[in-house]
């Protein structure tokens, strides 16, 4: 064996050796992250990072169509990914699928099973492709794959290795992450549902009482009435957020006109400023985003709905519109000012968990505590971002991102 020889072998187990390293932190990264998206996106930078290539994607079954379909990618913005379905018969990925196994495409220009229409629908040049399938101890859930080795080197069977270790950790820690939301969730929505069913059942012995005025009775049934508004509205939001955190979210995408839906959101909630006497100001300026449209609403909605009811008596609101260039993608910053009662520093960091509540403003007006989480979800399955600035006695901001049109 010559000098060099020795010296690339060293190299190439260093490197090996680094590379385990990185895999173990991802492992460590992965198993204390239990948000759908969050996890998924971690996992494609990764497999992106290990195997030094220009793209990598998740592709996971959808059991209501028998189809894959593209749950994260680095290169695939949100709106195409709900558009584009991959058959298990006659494609890469549905072969790794269904066989269990992994494989290499040396030229995918020349394969048989490549789907040429992912790439020109995404204006994309695929040379060659490492997938692995994603096992759990039962089932095959999904399928990773890394595209084209930069430096238009080929896939080695050590990168085979990694990437089928990533894999099983990455199954593995989805898995986890959906069993741990759905024990926690559901154990968090019985202990809410606790508060108002219990109000309930006193306001119905209340109501059976021979003595009890005919004022009480009023308010009593008021009270039933608001509680099981109360209901409705934690189930229905419980169910949004349980769909989103599955990921089991579908975008319809589109493209539109953002002021048009600004002042569709304001027109909604118009009577409920006016009780309060809150002025809401639009931003003059108008943008094209692609988006799903009803879901957005569903955001916009949420956010001038808190803003209200956290404002103070003849207060105002004002929607802020600013373009954010990105490394990857140009996105539109919507900003919800009010002047209302603030959040103290420490409670903002937990205002985008489930059921959270500011103690401080229990009194000023009650919610699901759902609400914010939903309009994370939403936002992040666009490839956006929310979140918030606030202080006490000023007024809040809470801003979320959504692409802007091409």
């Amino acid at each position: 064996m010559t000098h060099t020889a020795s010296l690339d072998d060293a190299m190439e187990q260093k490197n090996l050796l680094e590379q385990y390293k990185r895999i173990i932190e991802i492992n460590q990264e992965l198993g204390t992250t239990y948000d759908h998206v969050s996890l998924l996106r971690k996992i494609v930078f990764a497999a992106k990072e290990l195997l030094d290539t220009e793209v990598a994607s998740i592709l996971l079954l959808d059991n209501a169509t028998g189809k894959l379909h593209f749950a994260m990618s680095t290169n695939i913005k949100p709106h195409e990914m709900e558009e584009i379905t991959i058959p298990l018969e006659g494609s890469i990925a549905g072969w790794i699928f269904t066989h269990g196994e992994p494989r290499v495409i040396a030229n995918a220009a020349n394969d048989p099973n490549w789907n040429k229409g992912v790439d020109k629908e995404i204006d994309f040049v695929t040379r060659n492709i490492l997938g692995v399938p994603m096992r759990t101890h039962k089932d095959v859930i999904g399928v990773v794959q890394a595209i084209n080795k930069k430096h238009n080197r080929d896939f080695t069977d050590n990168d085979i290795v990694t990437l089928r270790t990533l894999a099983s950790q990455a199954a593995m820690a989805i898995e986890n992450a959906r069993l741990f939301q759905q024990s926690d969730f559901i154990a968090e929505l019985v202990h809410e549902l606790r508060t108002p069913l219990a109000a309930l059942k006193t306001s119905t012995t209340l109501l059976k009482r021979s003595d009890l005025p005919e004022t009480k009775r009023g308010d009593i049934v008021e009270t039933m009435r608001g509680e099981t508004e109360r209901l409705i509205n934690l189930t229905n939001e419980f169910l949004d957020v349980a769909r989103h955190e599955s990921g089991r979210i579908s975008l319809n995408a589109q493209s539109f006109a953002i002021k048009k839906l600004l002042t569709e959101a304001v027109d909604i909630v118009a009577q409920q400023a006016a009780d309060k006497g809150v002025i809401i100001n639009i931003a003059e300026e108008d943008y094209t985003v692609i988006v799903d449209r009803d879901k957005i609403k569903q955001v916009l909605l949420n956010l001038l709905t808190n803003a209200i009811k956290y404002n103070r008596e003849n207060g105002t609101i004002n929607l802020l519109l600013e373009v954010i260039e990105g490394e990857e993608q140009t996105m539109l910053q919507i900003t919800v000012q009010d002047s209302g009662f603030g959040i103290a520093r420490e409670h903002q960091k937990n205002m985008f968990q489930k059921f959270y509540r500011v103690p401080t403003l229990e009194n000023v007006a009650r919610g699901t505590g759902l609400g914010l989480v939903l309009c994370k979800n939403i936002i992040e399955a666009h490839g956006g971002r929310i979140w918030l600035e606030s202080e006490v006695n000023v007024g809040s901001k809470f801003f979320i991102t959504v692409p802007l049109a091409d």
